[in-house]
């Protein structure tokens, strides 16, 4: 049984961060030691952004509020909201970026109507709330209320892999389904002003973003997909346990990003994609750099540099990874998509090319997957079926 992504689409929120105003915000926090405050310099202008996302619309120095709760642009303060606080924005602003990224993915497949959605997906490791966003998808577009419901929390940025495995054998098991596959992420509710290296690592590298897919197997699915999923792997390294972590905390939630995990990633990312590729004789007997693209999760410039590295490709292979990083951040299990997005709008020259993709997460967890990009995706604004409108759809 062969499996389709139908349509690939991504959503931001408005509000733009420019990483060098990020940075001096940052910088100029009363708490900091001289420690700190070198390593907000060296941590922001290192990580190889220049522009994020936030659904966090206080984090910019043009709004004003009465009652601040995350920054306070009259005093420079970045404050400290509870975790509840932060959580009940989630509820509120997550649930718009899932649904407006699930309605362009949808109106990208006009050959489905919304009652042919048999099975819904959604991913988020930055928020809670029930009735979730799955449920709030089917209510706010109308899908049928008897769709099989599906929700991957808390697993990370490799959460992505889990869910489009999981439509596969959706598909797989029933040729007629059709699955919504929907992944947002609000990283940016859970900075905040510190020392500690790793909460400085993450406010200069998380953002948000949302991206949203059509899957199915039906027939006739291949005359217009973009993407065939061929093969998933997962593959846990035998250390790094406990040098990638996302905890839950009073004032939001903490990520433990130890500064060696580009180096287990660098030592073990061979082996890592060792079962993959032997899914594929014919790719396991070539270099890397023979297979056309790769679409790696932009876990932070370092990493990239050490796949780039141990792996041998080229620049122009790192161009999708990096120009995600570059333009968005890292949104975590949203962040593979847009760079999947990114490699099929560019031209296809050759008919049918393979694409190589992995992604990182606790554990030390490593996802990959191999498909085949099947025509280039169009760029630009989709119809929104649902409303009469054209909708805007970021692109990377």
């Amino acid at each position: 049984m062969t499996v389709y992504v139908r349509s690939l689409e991504t959503a931001v929120p408005k509000t733009m961060l420019i990483q060098t105003e990020a940075r001096d915000v940052f910088a100029a926090q009363p708490g900091l030691t001289r420690l700190g405050s070198r390593l907000v310099s060296t941590c922001f202008d290192s990580a190889a952004i220049d522009t994020r996302f936030t659904a966090v619309e206080e984090l910019t120095n043009d709004f004003r509020s009465e009652n601040p709760q995350f920054y306070d642009p009259r005093t420079g303060l970045l404050l400290n909201p509870s975790t509840k606080v932060r959580n009940e924005i989630f509820g509120r602003e997550a649930t718009k970026l899932f649904v407006e990224a699930a309605r362009s993915a949808v109106a990208a497949a006009p050959e489905f109507e919304l009652l042919d959605i048999t099975h819904l997906i959604t991913v988020s490791c930055t928020g809670f709330f029930n009735p979730g966003p799955d449920y709030k998808i089917v209510r706010e577009l109308g899908l049928d209320p008897a769709v099989q419901r599906y929700h991957l929390g808390f697993m990370g940025c490799y959460a992505a892999f889990p869910a489009l495995r999981a439509a596969k054998l959706f598909c797989e098991a029933d040729p007629t389904a059709v699955v919504l596959v929907v992944c947002a992420e609000l990283c940016s509710l859970h900075v905040r002003t510190s020392n500690d290296p790793d909460t400085i690592m993450g406010s200069a590298l998380f953002a948000d973003g949302a991206a949203a897919a059509v899957v199915t197997a039906r027939n006739g699915a291949e005359e217009q997909s973009l993407l065939r999923l061929d093969h998933f792997e997962t593959v846990l390294t035998p250390v790094g346990e406990d040098a990638m972590a996302w905890n839950i905390g009073d004032h939001g939630f903490e990520m433990v990003l130890g500064n060696y995990v580009p180096h287990i990633i660098d030592d073990h990312i061979v082996d890592a994609l060792r079962p993959l590729l032997a899914r594929d004789p014919e790719l396991e007997a070539l270099p890397y750099a023979s297979i056309r693209h790769w679409a790696i999760h932009p876990g932070g410039r370092s990493i990239l540099d050490k796949v780039q590295s141990r792996l041998g490709l080229s620049d122009e292979q790192l161009v999708p990874a990096r120009e995600t990083l570059r333009n968005y951040g890292n949104m975590s299990s949203s962040t593979v998509l847009f760079v999947l997005k990114h490699i099929l709008e560019q031209a296809t020259e050759d008919g049918a090319e393979r694409i190589c993709s992995m992604a990182f997460g606790p554990g030390l967890t490593v996802e990959t997957g191999l498909f085949t990009k099947l025509r280039q995706a169009p760029v630009g604004a989709s119809l929104d079926r649902m409303s009469g409108q054209a909708a805007e759809v970021p692109v990377p």
